[in-house]
C-alpha cells in the first residue's frame, strides 16, 4: 500500500508522544479556530441554509449525507441547492460559479460539486456569502457541503457527522490531533450530531458527550449500492480520499478479495503516470481497478481524462457507490421541518 494519509496517532484513544510534541501548535492553532468559530455572522440568506459539517479533518459522509438532505427535502416539495467551496479545484476562488456538468472538471470545481451537481444546482465559492446571494436565485433551500467551522454565513441548522468507529480520535486539535477547532467550541454550535457507522467504543462516548451538551443525536450509515458484482472477485483498489480504510473495509464485507491496496492523498488529481502504474499492475495479476465515485469522477473530469493510459484505466475501472441511509428517518424529517418552519415564521 502507498500514499498519504491523516497521521495515525490522531485517531489513537490516548495520547501519543508525537501529539505532545505537537500540543503548543494546537494551542495556536485552537485559540485562532475558536476566535474565528465564535465571529457574528457577517450574511443572513433570505433561504434556510442547513450546513452539513464535521468536527475534524478528513472525511466522514458529508457529501452522501448532503445528497440524502436534497432527496428528502424534493419530496417535501423543496427545490435545494448546493453550496461548497469547491476543494481542489481552481474556480469559485474570486467569484461564485455555477457547476455545469460536463463544461466544467473536476480540476476547476473538484470532485464533490461534480457528484452534487448531477442531482441539484450547485455553487462553489470560497465566499459562503456570495455563493448564498446567487443560491437564492436558484432554489428555496441551501444546502452547504462542509463550512461548519466558516463563521461567514448564518446557519439554519447545522448538521455535524462522526465516524462511530474514531469518534474525535485523540481528542486534539490540528495539529496535535484531528479536531478543526476545540470540540468545546464545535459542539455547542452543532444543531445535532449524526453518528455515522455501528462502532460502539468512539461511537458511544461521543454520543455521551452530545447529550450532555444537550445536543440530538442521530445515527445513519454509509450503504453500497446494490448491483456492484464485485463478490468473490480479485481487486486492486485504491482510492484518494479522507478516510481510504473505511472504503478497503466496505469492499471486503461486500466480498471481494483485495489483492492490492493502493492510497493517494486525499482529492488526489489522478497523473497519466499514477494511471499506468495501476494498470499496469492490474494487469500483471489479472485483478479488477476499483475506486470509489469521487476518484472516478474526478479522473473522468479530470485535465488527463483524455490520455489513452487515463482513459484505459476509466474503461476497465469498477466503482464502489455508496449512499446515506438515516437509520432515524423520521426525527431527521421532523427536524428539518421544524426548522424550515422556524426559519419562515411558520413555527
Amino acid at each position: 500500500m502507498v500514499g498519504f494519509g491523516a497521521p495515525g496517532f490522531w485517531w489513537r484513544p490516548r495520547i501519543t508522544l508525537a501529539a505532545h510534541l505537537l500540543l503548543p501548535f494546537s494551542l495556536v492553532y485552537g485559540f485562532l479556530s475558536s476566535r474565528r468559530m465564535e465571529r457574528a455572522p457577517a450574511f443572513t440568506s433570505p433561504l434556510p441554509v442547513i450546513c452539513v459539517g464535521n468536527f475534524v479533518a478528513g472525511g466522514t459522509g458529508k457529501t452522501p449525507m448532503a445528497l440524502l438532505l436534497a432527496s428528502m427535502l424534493r419530496e417535501t416539495g423543496e427545490a435545494p441547492v448546493f453550496l461548497t467551496r469547491g476543494y481542489g479545484g481552481t474556480l469559485g476562488r474570486d467569484e461564485p460559479v455555477i457547476v455545469e456538468v460536463p463544461l466544467h472538471g473536476a480540476h476547476e470545481v473538484g470532485d464533490e460539486a461534480l457528484l452534487l451537481a448531477a442531482e441539484a444546482p450547485t455553487i462553489v465559492s470560497a465566499d459562503r456569502a456570495a455563493g448564498a446571494r446567487l443560491a437564492g436565485t436558484l432554489g428555496s433551500v441551501i444546502v452547504m457541503d462542509d463550512g461548519f467551522q466558516n463563521p461567514t454565513l448564518a446557519k439554519s441548522l447545522s448538521l455535524v457527522l462522526a465516524d462511530t468507529a474514531t469518534g474525535v480520535g485523540n481528542g486534539c486539535v490540528i495539529p496535535a490531533g484531528p479536531l478543526r477547532a476545540p470540540l468545546e467550541v464545535q459542539l455547542p454550535r452543532a444543531d445535532a450530531v449524526v453518528l455515522v457507522g455501528r462502532e460502539a467504543a468512539a461511537g458511544d462516548a461521543l454520543r455521551a458527550r452530545a447529550r450532555v451538551s444537550h445536543r440530538q443525536v442521530l445515527s445513519a450509515r454509509l450503504a453500497p449500492v446494490p448491483g456492484h458484482g464485485l463478490s468473490g472477485r480479485r481487486v486492486l483498489a485504491f482510492a484518494g480520499i479522507g478516510r481510504p480504510e473505511k472504503f478497503f473495509e466496505t469492499l471486503e464485507r461486500e466480498g471481494a478479495r483485495i489483492v492490492e491496496r493502493h492510497v493517494f492523498g486525499d482529492h488526489r488529481a489522478y497523473s497519466v503516470a499514477d494511471a499506468a502504474r495501476l494498470m499496469a499492475r492490474a494487469e500483471a495479476r489479472d485483478l479488477v481497478p476499483v475506486t470509489t465515485e469521487k476518484d472516478f469522477v474526478r479522473m473522468a473530469h479530470g485535465a488527463t481524462r483524455e490520455d489513452p493510459a487515463v482513459a484505459g484505466l476509466l474503461a476497465r475501472c469498477q466503482v464502489l457507490k455508496v449512499r446515506m441511509v438515516a437509520d432515524d428517518a423520521p426525527a431527521l424529517a421532523a427536524l428539518l421541518d421544524a426548522r424550515l418552519g422556524r426559519v419562515r415564521g411558520q413555527a
